[in-house]
Parts: C-alpha cells; structure tokens; sequence
C-alpha cells in the first residue's frame, strides 16, 4: 500500500459516536502509524472539541437534524445547510484524497459518506445501536461495509454488507491498572463500603438526577456509598440544591469523571443511560448495571439497547417515567444482593466482543488497498 495512507472518519454529536470515532482511528494508527486522519464533525457539536483534544485535524459541516414536526417551514434551512454540508464534504474528499472513509453516525456523517460515495471513495459505517438510526439506514445502500454490534441487523442493512464486530470502547477503561480498593479511595470514600456509580452521559441526564435528589435520606441511611457524575449542565444547580441538605459524606458528587477506568472499577453497581458505547463497555469489564433508558432518542433505541442485555438476564432496566420513584431503591436492595450482582456480571460478560477498534480497522485498510 502506498505509504501516503489517508482516511477519513465523520460523525458525533454525542459521546457515543465520538469515542468510537476516535478508538478507530487510534487502532488504525497502531497498524498504520504514518497514516493522515482527517475528521469531518458537525459545527458547535461536541467533536469539535473532542477530537482535536484526542489529538486529531477536524474540519466542521453547517449541518443539523431535522426539526420536529417534520413539516416545519424551518427544515427548508436544514435541508440547504444539508446540500451546502455536501458540497463541502466533497471539497473536503478532494483535497484530502482519501482512500477510505468511516461513518460513525451523526449529523455530520451523512454528507460525509454520501460525498464519498459520489465521488468513488470505499467506505464503511458503524452502527452501535442495536435499533439503526436514520442515517446509517440512509447510507447503507451506498457504503461498502457494515459494522454492528448486535444480532439481527439485517432488517435495516443488506446482508451481505453486514459483519457483527461490536462497538469500540474507550481503552483507559478495558485497561484500567488499578484495584477497587484504590479505585474508591481515589474518590474520597471506603474501599469497606458498598459503591454504586451514578452516570447520566456526558452531558447528565435529568430524570437519573432528580432520582438522587429525590431519595437523598434513603441514601444517607443506606450505609451505601455514591459517586454521581450530574453532567455539567445540571451541577451547579444540584450543588445548590444540596446546600439545604446536611452534608453527605458517602455521596461524592461530580460535574465529569475524566478517569471513568477508575469510577468503574471502585463501583459494585452502576446506574445508567442505555447508550451503546456505555453497554459495551458493561459487557467487556462485566459491570452490574441498572438501565434508564432515555426517551429523548430517535426510535426509542437506548430503551431497544437495553432489552438486549435485560433479555439475557445480563441487566436490570427501569423505564425513565418510573425512575424517580424506583431506582434508587432498586439500586440500593441490588447492591446488598451478591448473588444477584455476580449473576448480572457473569451475564453480561459473555454479550462482551472485545478488540471491536482493531477489527473494524482492519477492514477499513482493506478498503483502503482495494481502492488503491
């Protein structure tokens, strides 16, 4: 192959499609380390910031989704920032020269891909739902490659595109060098004590918040320890709250945990968003793990996300309407039941498919040489 190996990555918008993104760009440059990567991201979206921090050359897309309701007059400016996006991708594909782009999902990807595509350049996507988003549906007539994470796909993609490689997962978490012990010592609690992690995604999720802040004497009187990642959107305002609270010792309240290797480490449970770069990384380091699916997602796909672990007896789930009242709770009986927390990790262990990052490089290479 040419040494002069150039590849496009495109998409984000959330966490869930940037750290893929970026693990598979990493595994690349591990097999290839002279390659050029070139991100394509969605301007004022969170990869804007993250890639660049992880290392990596981003160029931005005006482009956005569609507003709700569909026939609203103000999806006639999303649809020209979406040609506009186009006609900038593939400005974008032919001064890069690429040999090979990946679609990670996002807004971004869309005209990315579709670009790629028009202009002869072999591509891939990665769907790390186990429900199929709009524009990977959308692509997947177009690219050349299908990497999903779950059994089933072929109702959304054509078949013979289609290989099951799992979803990319941050490795700071798989490779975690460090015990439970220290792990909750790191954040200021009792390595003796019960841990339970609270995350709502990067940014906080309302309704798993409100569910602390509902049930703040239950927690004191549990004998149980917490560490809550509230999202920074929603910190200062909680912490405004707690102020009317008597202090908390065993609740360790975060705006971001940068070392999520360490908080699920010193954790024996985790309540969380059913994300699917979150339930991957549950199923490679067998974390027990109560889902609260967020209904602020197309199709509904984390609540299908979750039924895929809970119908392996590999997770519990609460629906977000009921969280408020049930979850803590739920946790706070789940993580004094041993039985019940080995059982969801062996469980979800065997859903694991780990070095996903590696094999979904590897086809892109193969991609890459064919188009040479």
């Amino acid at each position: 192959m040419d040494k002069e190996l150039r590849i496009i990555i495109s998409g984000g918008g959330t966490g869930g499609h940037i750290f893929p993104a970026v693990s598979i760009a990493n595994a690349i440059k591990e097999k290839r380390p002279e390659v050029k990567i070139l991100f394509v991201g969605a301007l004022g979206r969170m990869e804007m910031q993250r890639v660049p921090a992880a290392g990596y050359e981003i160029k931005g897309l005006p482009v956005r989704g569609l507003i709700r309701p569909l026939w609203s007059l103000k999806n006639i400016g999303v649809l020209l920032d979406y040609f506009k996006s186009k006609r900038m991708a593939k400005q974008i594909i032919k001064d890069f020269r690429p040999m090979a782009a990946v679609g990670v999902g996002g807004y971004a990807s869309g005209a990315t891909l579709d670009a790629a595509h028009s202009l002869g350049v072999p591509s891939l996507i990665q769907e790390q739902n186990s429900y199929a988003g709009k524009t990977n549906k959308m692509l997947s007539t177009k690219v050349d490659k299908i990497c999903v994470a779950y059994d089933g796909m072929e109702r959304f993609f054509p078949s013979d595109k289609i290989m099951k490689t799992g979803n990319p997962v941050r490795q700071n978490i798989i490779n975690a060098d460090i015990s439970r012990e220290d792990a909750v010592r790191q954040f200021g609690l009792d390595p003796a004590k019960k841990t339970i992690l609270i995350v709502g995604g990067s940014l906080g999720a309302r309704t798993v918040n409100e569910s602390v802040l509902s049930h703040l004497d239950d927690i004191e009187a549990s004998g149980v320890q917490f560490i809550w990642q509230t999202g920074k959107y929603y910190n200062a305002s909680i912490m405004q709250q707690l102020k009317s609270h008597k202090e908390l010792p065993m609740l360790r309240v975060l705006d971001f945990i940068s070392d999520m290797g360490a908080a699920y480490k010193a954790a024996d449970l985790v309540i969380s968003r059913a994300g699917a770069s979150s339930i991957s990384e549950f199923c490679l380091i067998g974390k027990p793990v109560i889902l609260v699916p967020s209904p602020n997602v197309a199709e509904d796909h984390q609540t299908k996300n979750a039924m895929a672990l809970v119908d392996r007896d590999a997770a519990m789930m609460v629906r977000d309407i009921e969280a408020k009242d049930k979850v803590i709770r739920l946790a706070l009986d789940t993580v004094m039941d041993q039985h019940k927390l080995d059982s969801l990790s062996e469980n979800v262990l065997k859903l694991g498919l780990p070095h996903s990052a590696d094999v979904i490089a590897d086809e892109v290479l193969k991609l890459a040489e064919n188009k040479q």
